[in-house]
């Protein structure tokens, strides 16, 4: 995540200082990645050495005040036009889990996954309930729309996330279903043992209002 290029987003709209520009960067994405003031400050010396921000005196409390500069602005624009970079994805620890935990000794990989996937359904219902909120909030027409539509933006990169997860998990565990039943190792476990699929939804764990047959909620 680039905290530096969020940071400029915010000066381009003014002068900030280091507590309000973390507030208002939290704000517009919901906490969902929390800063605090230490990582702010670090960020906003890091662009001043590189010329990006400027300190630009203090406020009516002595706050002290960044802006942007020029050089920041073309750095956002580049940002704003660039693609984000795939070749090197982020290490994902959902999927080294089940890569570490395929043939290791006494480790039920279905047990793992099974266990995911009721974290994964949680966390779909509760996107899912925060976003009916957002949605009431941008139709409401308060001062604060853009960060509610931004915040929405998020939730809903959110649950779509989520969604692919669930899937895959789906997949994984048929996927080692089928290599068990195939070459008869127990691919399953890391004991030689295999049991049954269980529900699209895992043992215990009912399906959200409105989900498609992998217990996920469709795009609304």
């Amino acid at each position: 995540m680039s905290i530096r290029h969020g940071l400029l987003a915010l000066l381009e709209r003014g002068p900030r200082y280091g507590s309000q520009l973390r507030t208002e960067f939290e704000s517009r994405t919901g906490s969902t990645w929390p800063l605090n003031v230490g990582q702010v400050y670090t960020t906003l010396n890091r662009l001043e050495r590189d010329g990006m921000v400027a300190q630009g005196g203090e406020d009516a409390a002595g706050h002290t005040l960044y802006a942007i500069t020029d050089s920041g602005r073309a750095e956002l624009r580049t940002w704003f036009e660039k693609p984000v970079d795939r070749t090197s994805p982020a290490r994902d620890e959902l999927a080294i889990k089940l890569a570490m935990a395929v043939g290791a000794p006494g480790v039920d990989i279905r047990a793992v996954i099974q266990s995911q996937r009721r974290h994964t359904v949680k966390a779909m219902q509760d996107y899912t309930r925060l976003k009916a909120q957002a949605l009431l909030a941008v139709e409401s027409g308060e001062a604060r729309e853009r960060d509610d539509v931004a915040w929405l933006l998020v939730l809903e990169q959110l649950i779509f996330q989520t969604e692919a997860e669930a899937r895959w998990l789906d997949h994984c565990e048929s996927r080692l279903i089928r290599l068990s039943a195939t070459t008869g190792t127990g691919t399953t476990t890391g004991t030689g043992t295999s049991t049954a699929p269980a529900g699209p939804a895992g043992p215990g764990v009912p399906a959200p209002q409105g989900t498609s047959a992998t217990g996920t909620p469709g795009a609304r």
